[in-house]
């Protein structure tokens, strides 16, 4: 890391001089290109350049120490380097982050779909209860979520759900929760008492927004029809369901929760550009087998990232090989703990493959 950082000193202190030559003077592109470089270093620089002079004051404190001239210096010496100790640890993780490429689309909103997958009524009830944590933990963070589109199940669970979560940094908050969720626990309708295993799969995508993914219109095909199942007035007795297919990758979006044909229409193609664009990304991400050994998982919907075990109150994220045992707290919306140490083994991963 530090190696990488004494890189981007040096960089940082070329390009003072590149600005000042005559070349730049005379070229305002070149001047532009320069003056964003460099201002694109300047924070991870100001902060190595702290964390030099503060690591200088430690190790000149450690001298001190270890000569014994002075006993009332050398215990003063002690309780600062104590705070320097700390302080340097808490800059290393600043830097940590710096030196991590941002992800263009943290910032973004984000579409989540949940669907149940094994366990029949089991999958379904749990699907419910992991739309309902999301939710929770959404509000909690000042993000607001919307239920697009749900498809009930039996006993009170749902088949699928669609919502968007919208708010500065939802997708990054939320990214690493793209995966198949496993619960084990025993079902209410079990007599025996033994412990049934589920499934549910959870995608997380970027809401991308239409100049970000070219769609051709000959491409779509969009469908109209009467919507099904319980709604108001108009639901049942209108053609306001909508269905797009893009018919060069057979994906299919349908929409019916809406009285307005116009406001499913919207709700379907938001969900579709969404999963054009991580289709996309996903492609690129096979070509790149660097940046794909760089992430916490692959966002892969098949690739089984986490465990719920109600009867030992145990969450196994097995991503990271980490377990927690407040299970409760977490279906109720606590999330922060396993989030926040998702994201610090990420930029680990990530920092490793950091040229």
């Amino acid at each position: 890391m530090f190696d990488k950082l004494r890189a981007i000193e040096s960089r940082y202190e070329q390009l003072n001089e590149l600005l000042c030559s005559p070349d730049a003077a005379a070229n305002q592109d070149l001047f532009k290109k320069y003056g964003k470089e460099q201002s694109d270093l300047a924070e991870t620089v100001s902060v190595f350049r702290e964390r030099n002079a503060l690591k200088k004051n430690f190790d000149d404190n450690e001298a001190l120490i270890a000569s014994g001239d002075d006993a009332e210096l050398s215990m003063m010496a002690r309780e600062e380097n104590v705070a320097l100790a700390v302080k340097i640890a808490e800059i290393d993780e600043r830097l940590k982050e710096l030196l991590v490429p941002k992800d263009p689309d943290d910032p973004k909103n984000a579409i989540m779909e949940i669907r149940a997958g094994t366990g029949g009524d089991e999958a379904g009830l749990f699907a419910a209860e992991l739309f309902n944590m999301y939710a929770r933990w959404a509000v909690k963070k000042g993000l607001k979520i919307e239920t697009m589109s749900v498809s009930p199940s039996q006993a009170g669970g749902i088949k699928e759900v669609i919502a968007s979560v919208d708010g500065k940094g939802a997708y990054g908050l939320f990214k690493y929760e793209s995966g198949v969720h496993r619960v084990q626990r025993v079902p209410k309708t079990e007599t025996q008492g033994r412990i049934h295993t589920s499934t549910v799969t959870v995608a997380i995508l970027p809401e991308a927004e239409e100049k970000e993914v070219k769609i051709n219109t000959a491409d779509l095909r969009i469908d109209v029809f009467r919507s099904s199942g319980p709604g108001g007035q108009s639901v049942n007795t209108t053609d306001s369901a909508v269905r797009i297919t893009h018919i060069p990758s057979g994906m299919v979006v349908s929409m019916q929760d809406e009285k307005s044909q116009l406001k499913n229409k919207a709700k379907a193609m938001k969900v579709l550009l969404s999963r054009l664009q991580d289709f996309q990304l996903s492609q690129d991400r096979e070509k790149n087998s660097q940046a794909r050994k760089s992430q916490i998982g692959s966002g892969d919907r098949s690739e089984k990232i986490r465990t719920y075990n109600f009867p030992q109150g145990r969450l196994t994220d097995h991503r990271i090989n980490i377990s927690l045992f407040n299970l409760v707290e977490i279906m109720g919306g606590e999330l922060d703990e396993l989030a926040e140490t998702l994201r610090k083994r990420s930029l680990e991963l990530q920092l490793t493959s950091v040229k």
